[in-house]
């Protein structure tokens, strides 16, 4: 079976939007909770989150410029300046990875390589501030509306930067979409002719109306934290009460293990497993059964036992259901091992970045993995009773583990898992 290995990643989230800054914000415990700047919350419950509105995008052009090609720069340009909010930062997460993993002079055939992006109804503000011009004046709505409404305008742009010419599409699972789109990259580079894949956790651009129905819902935080904001986000505590919506995109780029050792690449980790899992219920409410399965599976692909996992990436949402459901759900797949592993909630510090979330927290696994340290999972200030397993609460750690688990378990009862394996250089 073809091996797939890791030699790209990039990020970006409101704590950082580089890989060392933001490892070094996370082992830290640093919250990026604040106050919403992108829009009015008077009229909404919803008053803070992970906030990217204000994100300096051709700053971060301009720092990218030089590790582009003048080619590259000059098709990334245009869009940066015209494309959506949530565009901008997927092409840029997309250039980044790609330079990341030295295929900017290296890059192979166009036609085996794909570009997968996570993620579904992104441009949500975009369509929003359109439709009150058009209700306004329909002639000075953007004329390219038409393009930039759809999900698929992601992958079509960095396609073009890239010059991307072999399968691309948008995978669309709540926030498991990003998983679910390494899952697809893995069929793509085993079964498909693809050396290289190129996948982007893209970025939600919350309209307030969203944010107001999942406050409606009772699924995020609204009600005890405005004021202090960096305490919001508190899974396994109890007094959690919903999550906390975040901006946040990143990508990572999976390659042919031989292609890339045959180049000489870099390999940050290997992916050993995904595997996906639904509950057959539309609501978000989790499941023990669900979950279960979708980690069995997932280490059933990676054919390995579960002893071997040392450390899991846990979805932990901050939710009062979700986070204990989870607890109980790794209890039943690792049994007594379930009491050596390490858990940590990335979530606690970055909020909940939604569809993009299982890209941002697989780099953040990675990170931690080579660095040989665990962030903590901030704000438990009274753990929950049935909260009975190691979740690194308030401190980081030294950890060396050879194997991780990153869940993710997405609204619509869908499930998906993916195992990684250290890789020695």
């Amino acid at each position: 079976m073809v091996r797939i290995a890791v030699t790209g990643m990039a990020i970006n989230t409101s704590i950082g939007d580089r890989l060392d800054d933001f490892l070094d914000g996370l082992l830290n415990g640093r919250s990026s909770i604040t106050a919403w700047k992108g829009f009015e919350t008077d009229n909404i419950y919803s008053k803070i989150g992970g906030d990217l509105s204000d994100y300096d995008v051709r700053s971060k052009l301009e720092d990218l410029r030089p590790k582009l090609s003048n080619e590259i720069y000059e098709r990334l340009r245009p869009f940066v300046r015209r494309a959506p909010w949530s565009t901008k930062l997927s092409v840029l997460v997309a250039a980044d990875a790609w330079q990341d993993a030295g295929l900017v002079d290296a890059a192979p055939d166009p036609h085996a390589v794909s570009a997968i992006v996570g993620g579904h109804n992104l441009n949500s503000q975009y369509t929003r501030t359109n439709n009150k011009i058009f209700e306004d004046e329909p002639d000075y709505v953007d004329a390219m509306y038409a393009l930039h409404s759809l999900d698929t305008d992601h992958v079509g742009s960095i396609s073009e930067i890239l010059q991307v010419k072999g399968a691309i599409y948008t995978v669309g699972a709540a926030c498991a979409s990003a998983n679910t789109a390494i899952r697809c990259a893995v069929d793509e580079i085993r079964h498909h002719g693809c050396r290289v894949a190129v996948v982007v956790g893209a970025a939600l651009d919350f309209a307030p109306v969203d944010l107001h129905a999942m406050a409606l819902m009772g699924a995020i935080s609204f009600q005890s934290f405005n004021d202090e904001p960096e305490r919001a986000s508190r899974p396994y505590d109890v007094d959690r009460e919903g999550f906390i919506p975040s901006h946040g995109a990143a990508a990572i780029v999976l390659e042919d293990m031989a292609s890339a050792q045959a180049r000489g690449a870099r390999a940050y980790a290997e992916l050993v497993g995904v595997e996906a899992r639904s509950d057959g219920n539309h609501l978000p409410n989790p499941s023990e059964d669900g979950q279960e399965a979708a980690m069995r599976a997932a280490l059933a692909a990676a054919g390995i036992a579960p002893e071997l996992v040392g450390y899991i990436s846990a979805h932990a949402t901050s939710t009062p259901l979700g986070d204990v459901t989870e607890i109980r759900s790794i209890k039943r797949v690792f049994g007594d091992h379930a009491k050596t592993l390490v858990l940590n909630a990335p979530k606690s510090l970055l909020g909940h970045t939604c569809w993009a979330a299982p890209v941002v927290e697989a780099v953040a696994a990675i990170l931690q993995m080579r660095a040989g340290i665990i962030h903590p999972s901030v704000n438990i200030d009274h753990l929950d009773s049935e909260v009975d397993l190691d979740v690194c609460a308030n401190e980081a750690r030294s950890q060396s583990f050879e194997y991780f688990m990153n869940n993710s378990f997405g609204f619509g009862g869908i499930n998906c898992v993916s195992v990684f394996k250290r890789v020695d250089e």
